[in-house]
């Protein structure tokens, strides 16, 4: 399995690039997205990737994170979503957007995918709204998914960031926290999602009080 590529931007297509490493060259497809963050031709880059492999075919699909790779995989593994159709999503929505639409159960956010209609979006955040709390524990990212910011923040700029970074400490004890009082994962990161929606710079205990209260049985 090819997990990562480092090396040199020969060239760009529309959906894809060539990357020279050592003389060989590696065809990698990517999302919309991916493809605005990468540098000019003839300068370094680097992509976490995924093999397709199929009877007649070997793509390789690369990714800017190890949380966007982790959604293509779990994507891939939804009827009805296959690799072009998971480059749609992540492509429209970004990695942390694909987090916070499974966690708040927000098929409408999935369906803007291109090629992705209203039931294959249902049924993405059925089937995967229980890994949702995995993925985002692996980039610490709920905070910055409810804002919407997809920029990859460097430890400087994390030291610096204040309450958002309390919130993605808090984040992970909160959802242990749920999970010990009886609630399922998905139900949990939904709670919290919404949580820190409203409050980003809430500490552990103050995000676990208010996912409670969303919780709450209504009337």
């Amino acid at each position: 399995m090819i997990g990562k590529i480092s090396g040199r931007l020969e060239y760009r297509a529309t959906d894809h690039v060539l990357i020279d490493v050592r003389g060989v060259g590696y065809l990698v497809y990517v999302s919309d997205r991916t493809m605005t963050t990468l540098p000019p031709v003839g300068e370094a880059v680097a992509l976490y990737t995924d093999l397709l492999v199929r009877e007649d075919l070997l793509q390789l699909f690369g990714f800017t994170s190890l949380v966007e790779k982790e959604w293509h995989r779990l994507l891939m593994g939804v009827q009805g979503i296959g690799a072009k159709a998971s480059t749609a999503i992540l492509g429209a929505l970004g990695a942390d957007g694909v987090s916070r639409a499974i966690a708040l159960g927000d098929w409408n956010a999935i369906s803007k995918a291109k090629g992705v209609g209203p039931k294959t979006a249902q049924r993405v955040v059925i089937e995967l709204k229980d890994k949702a709390p995995a993925v985002m524990a692996m980039g610490g990212t709920l905070a910055k998914a409810i804002e919407g910011d997809d920029e990859v923040i460097e430890p400087t700029r994390a030291a610096r960031a204040g309450p958002a970074l309390k919130a993605n400490q808090a984040q992970p004890e909160a959802l242990s926290a749920l999970a010990n009082l009886g609630y399922a994962p998905g139900e949990a990161a939904g709670a919290v999602a919404e949580a820190l929606g409203q409050e980003p710079d809430a500490d552990t205990t103050r995000l676990i009080r208010a996912a409670l209260k969303l919780l709450a049985p209504k009337g």
